[in-house]
């Protein structure tokens, strides 16, 4: 496909990347004149309109997300038999080939690659997309050291497919979730168990289950937990494993319910630890820096590039090969830009924090500068002695697992533990009613001895809470949240509440769902300008009906005189109708009060009195005698005449 145009418009260049679905190209925009990455799908998949409907779909969600660390979306078509994808070009390179430069992480590294992505994929979570395969081909790293998630949707898309098999387990099997392997089922929290792993993988240099195909490491997850990183390599915090270990719960309801909440604890934990800033560095020897090359002597003259190399190879749709060949290995991680170690030693003696983190490549020998280093922490500790131990640890304490307990023992447990307790509500899929479900912080966190640590306690499963018309929309979030349930904007309505508020909640306030379920949230437009619609001649009830669906609210009733509707019916509206009024204003609605006169001919006069004062008209009768028994030979107004309340009624009688 090098030099094809897709659409008269995106140039194909060079190779960057290829999976058992994809490929990923070099190329430009010659209609904007700017360097663009267009991934190619198979061409299976044009002729399948699932497919195609469901990557316009993703395609348009995804390029509405804003973030600098995800990757932009520029356009989607479909161009004879290859449907393509156009996104923005990141000059670097992936993680998958910064892993094998340079190996395993240190903790500092971690961080400065993951607190990007995971904002990133907060960002998706919170407009209710996930991306269903987080791995190290995914992140991509620039040469300015930014970095970026990619692939959102796709996977999604390939599973409308009509030509993928049920069979298949889509995503990449190392990063797979219990649920995505057992029911094909996923949610933000699948997300999260993803980049659980991910992270154990910057920091070990390994994916924690391996297998001789892919079922069987996919299915070893559904039955055992992902073991600690520590126990792989020396040295790495006991923070992290505890992050690693939320992270990949099999159960989704003990992970972090979104990408949001995860990265939160990221920061504290680097806080936590005094992770000093690092600036990620891409990896030299990448395939976007090999397809450069390609594309810089395609531009001199087409006919002289060189054939690129064929990608590698593969039947396996879980996997991106990159073109390009195998490299020397590069230097390990330096330390972080403006990094002095005996500032940070003598800080961390003083606290009795882990030293940073310069080499983390656990098979090679430390050097003798290092060692020396080491010497002077030990050195400065024993001087601190006991003032740096209180402050660095020994006012700290950690929270005990209080999880399954009862309410009772929970508390009993945290306060000979030190801590100050409280109870709150969680809502909770699997924990009955008023059992405990965990702790605020959570089990494990190193937290001042005397904080105040929450006891949360089971509300069972959980329902959408009560939400009024004007709420603050991040304190209906965060209600949502609370609730264990996941908040989604959906955009804005037409509103009587003030414009940016929440507008309403779909489903309703009371709604039970299951744990991690979806909310939309709408967000007040405003008082929107609706026509008054007409309503003459309705009965009350259809009159107020007709005006709710116009977004109008009937603000009062009163009652007037029309001798062409019938009594309790609508004569019409203040303001009338074709005016235009505000989305959720009122007007008032007339009723007719006409009353309709009754046959009376040939009743005796007694009778047809009763009958029009019930109606609350006058009787005026003109007999020879006056007499009840008389009978009714005439009456004006005459039968089924509408006349005002209080109107007479002349009858007349023999004998």
């Amino acid at each position: 496909m090098i030099g094809q145009m897709l659409e008269g418009r995106y140039r194909i260049d060079a190779p960057i990347a290829r999976g058992g679905m994809s490929m990923v190209f070099r190329g430009v925009d010659t209609r904007l004149d700017r360097p663009v990455a267009i991934k190619v799908m198979d061409p299976k998949f044009a002729s399948d309109p699932q497919f195609l409907s469901r990557f316009e779909f993703e395609a348009r969600a995804v390029a509405k997300l804003k973030h600098p660390s995800l990757v932009a979306v520029y356009d989607q078509g479909v161009d004879g038999d290859y449907p393509f994808l156009i996104m923005e070009l990141v000059e670097g390179g992936t993680l998958r080939e910064l892993l094998r430069e340079r190996g395993p992480m240190p903790p500092h590294a971690v961080r400065a690659v993951a607190d990007p992505v995971l904002a990133a994929i907060g960002v998706a979570h919170a407009a209710g997309l996930v991306h269903r395969d987080i791995k190290p081909e995914n992140v991509l790293i620039s040469d300015a050291g930014e970095v970026k998630i990619a692939d959102f949707g796709l996977v999604r898309a390939v599973a409308a497919a009509n030509t993928t098999s049920a069979s298949v387990i889509l995503g990449t099997a190392a990063y797979l979730s219990p649920e995505q392997v057992t029911s094909g089922t996923a949610d933000s929290r699948s997300d999260v168990y993803s980049f659980g792993i991910l992270i154990f993988e910057l920091l070990t240099g390994r994916v924690p289950f391996t297998g001789d195909t892919s079922l069987s490491v996919a299915y070893q997850r559904i039955e055992n937990d992902v073991p600690s990183p520590s126990t792989f390599i020396s040295g790495v915090p006991p923070e992290f494993d505890e992050l690693v270990a939320r992270a990949t719960a099999r159960e989704p309801a003990h992970r972090f319910a979104d990408a949001n909440q995860m990265v939160s604890e990221l920061r504290a934990v680097a806080a936590a630890l005094r992770l000093p800033p690092y600036r990620v560095p891409a990896p030299q020897e990448s395939a976007e820096h090999l397809s450069a090359g390609f594309a810089s002597v395609a531009d001199l003259d087409p006919r002289q590039a060189p054939a690129p190399r064929p990608a590698m190879e593969s039947h396996d749709p879980q996997h991106t090969k990159v073109v390009t060949t195998q490299r020397p290995r590069v230097p390990d991680y330096g330390p972080p830009d403006d990094y002095d170690p005996r500032a940070q030693d003598r800080q961390r003696a003083d606290m009795r924090q882990p030293a940073p983190y310069q080499n983390y490549a656990p098979d090679r020998k430390r050097s003798r500068t290092t060692l020396v280093w080491v010497a002077v922490v030990a050195v400065l500790t024993l001087i601190v002695g006991v003032g740096g131990w209180w402050l660095g640890v020994g006012r700290y304490e950690s929270v005990p697992p209080i999880a399954g307990l009862t309410s009772d023992k929970a508390t009993a447990t945290l306060q000979d533990a030190g801590f100050v307790t409280e109870i709150r509500q969680k809502a909770s899929d699997t924990i009955p009613v008023g059992g405990v479900v965990g702790s605020d912080p959570s089990a494990g966190s190193k937290v001042t001895k005397g904080s105040t640590v929450a006891v949360l306690v089971s509300s069972g499963k959980p329902a959408v809470p009560a939400v009024t018309p004007g709420d603050d929309v991040k304190k209906v979030n965060q209600l949502i949240r609370d609730a264990g349930l996941l908040p989604i904007d959906a955009g804005e309505t037409g509103s009587s509440a003030p414009k940016g508020t929440v507008a309403r909640v779909d489903p309703g306030p009371g709604t039970v769902l299951p744990m991690g379920g979806q909310v939309k949230v709408y967000r007040s437009s405003g008082a929107q300008p609706v026509k008054v619609p007409d309503v003459r001649g309705k009965t009350t009830e259809e009159a107020i009906e007709a005006l709710g669906k116009a977004g109008i609210k009937v603000s009062e009733t009163r009652t007037e005189y029309d001798k062409g509707i019938d009594a309790d019916q609508v004569i019409g509206t203040d303001p009338a109708a074709g005016s235009t009024v505000g989305n959720g204003e009122g007007v008032a609605l007339i009723v007719s009060n006409a009353v309709k006169v009754p046959f009376l001919v040939s009743q005796n006069v007694g009778s047809a009195r009763a009958k029009l004062e019930a109606l609350g008209l006058n009787v005026q009768v003109q007999q020879l005698t006056p007499s009840d028994s008389s009978v009714v030979i005439g009456q004006s107004p005459g039968a089924g005449s509408k006349v005002t309340p209080g109107s007479t009624v002349t009858l007349t009688a023999l004998p």
